[in-house]
């Protein structure tokens, strides 16, 4: 079984406890670096892709876009300075999610170019830190490094955007980010980089209760495919939730359009789930409302 299978496998494990009685409309509202989004449900950290037809435009800014009218948080990855540009102006609420180059002066220097185009904050991808050749992963000719505490602690001092590092998925490596002064992570395992990786959902209490009164905003991803998927990572601990391949259909068939209407559709699945496990708002959803199969 293959790591993105264990992970909608544990996912569909988690049941719900049904709570009605003064149960009433929930809000789901979140504030995330000062900033009120609609939704806890985002937008994914893609990279590189094109127009799906001659008369669209970028899907990068197709789905910037949406996320602007959902009112949710966009993120995006590893694009040329132009094109993050582009994002940027498209919807300046956005988390530019840069790799791990092994010159790491390119890193200051992207999030930099995204401070200066008024990013919400910016991120570093360390699921990408290994290929699969037995070396350093080397990404469109560009070659990557490691990632050490100190860096962190430098890449933190360089810029004057909260920072995020996705590709969290321990206690000792969450901890580790927490006192560089990171200041958020992402529980990920990227879809399956590492074989036989830990579900984000698994782990993610644990971090959660370490990173308690730290002030570290915790996001996560992989198979975050409905709301109820949405609820059940916000429960176990997540301040919000990145929908990836879930979306890829929509955003190629609808563009714009297509994802306002998934990110919808998932927001009402959110508020539904909410409603039948009597969340208010999203301060209420705790890991009780939660069950193992």
């Amino acid at each position: 079984m293959d790591t993105n299978s264990i992970t909608r496998n544990y996912l569909d494990s988690l049941l719900f406890e049904q709570r009605l009685v003064d149960s009433t409309l929930p809000d789901i509202h979140v504030n995330i670096f000062g900033e009120t989004f609609d939704t806890p449900v985002m937008t994914p950290a893609f990279s590189h892709l094109k127009a799906f037809a001659d008369d669209r435009e970028s899907a990068m800014i197709e789905y910037a876009k949406a996320a602007a009218k959902v009112g949710a948080l966009n993120w995006f990855g590893m694009e040329p300075d132009d094109i993050a540009a582009e994002i940027l102006d498209a919807n300046p609420r956005s988390v530019r999610v840069i790799k791990p180059f092994a010159d790491q002066d390119r890193i200051i220097g992207e999030m930099e170019f995204a401070a200066d185009h008024g990013a919400l904050a910016v991120g570093i991808d360390i699921d990408h830190v290994y290929g699969y050749d037995g070396q350093y992963d080397v990404v469109d000719d560009i070659k990557m490094g490691p990632i050490s505490t100190d860096d962190l602690r430098k890449f933190v001092t360089a810029t004057k955007l909260p920072l995020i590092i996705k590709g969290v998925l321990s206690v000792r490596d969450a901890v580790k980010c927490a006192a560089a002064g990171v200041k958020g992570i992402v529980v990920s395992h990227h879809h399956g980089r590492l074989p036989f990786a830990v579900p984000p959902l698994n782990v993610l209490p644990a971090i959660a209760h370490e990173l308690k009164g730290s002030g570290v905003t915790i996001f996560v991803d992989c198979h975050m495919d409905t709301g109820y998927d949405a609820l059940k990572a916000i429960a176990l601990g997540a301040d919000a939730v990145s929908v990836g391949n879930a979306m890829m259909k929509d955003l190629k068939e609808g563009g714009v359009a297509g994802v306002t209407d998934k990110l919808t559709a998932m927001n009402h699945e959110l508020i539904t789930g909410m409603g039948y496990t009597g969340c208010k708002d999203i301060s209420q959803v705790d890991a009780s409302i939660l069950w193992k199969d």
